[in-house]
């Protein structure tokens, strides 16, 4: 379990993710395509087995779990989920979180990131345990929420 310390203004909610920005980034999340290049306000060793692409466009070889699962930034702008001090989103919010800052939208992104849970128990309710082969999409989902399905 990623090891994050709470919001003083959210300390009603259970945020417990899984995983750090470090794993996420070593397992492989968005296709590579969510750093194309190493921001310097994170730590370099975030990078240093991060899977990346180079390219401009997202590659499923580069996720985990081989397929590609998410939307681009275009839809997630035009469902009002972006907010303009964490524009390329959840995840750039959550390194950021993960580092120590804490805003008002913290409560919103928390209640996002549990929102995912409906996702762990639909793996749970319909695959065996330990197959991670099943439902890859939702597992690779679920790791760009920083949930380990893994484990499930």
């Amino acid at each position: 379990m990623a090891k994050l310390s709470k919001s003083p203004a959210n300390t009603d909610i259970q945020f417990t993710p899984e995983l750090t920005p470090k794993q996420m980034l070593q397992l492989g999340i968005f296709g590579g395509l969510y750093f194309q290049k190493m921001p310097k306000e994170y730590p370099r060793e975030w990078f240093t087995k991060a899977k990346l692409s180079h390219d401009g466009k997202p590659h499923k070889e580069l996720n985990y779990f081989k397929v590609l699962a998410s939307q681009s930034l275009a839809v997630w702008q035009a469902k009002g989920w972006i907010h303009p001090q964490d524009p390329h989103g959840w995840f750039e919010w959550y390194c950021r979180y993960s580092m120590g800052r804490r805003t008002r939208d913290d409560e919103r992104q928390i209640k996002r990131w549990s929102a995912m849970r409906r996702h762990v128990a639909q793996i749970q309710n319909n695959c065996q345990v330990g197959d991670v082969y099943c439902r890859p999409r939702q597992r690779q989902a679920l790791l760009h929420w920083a949930y380990d399905s893994r484990k499930i």
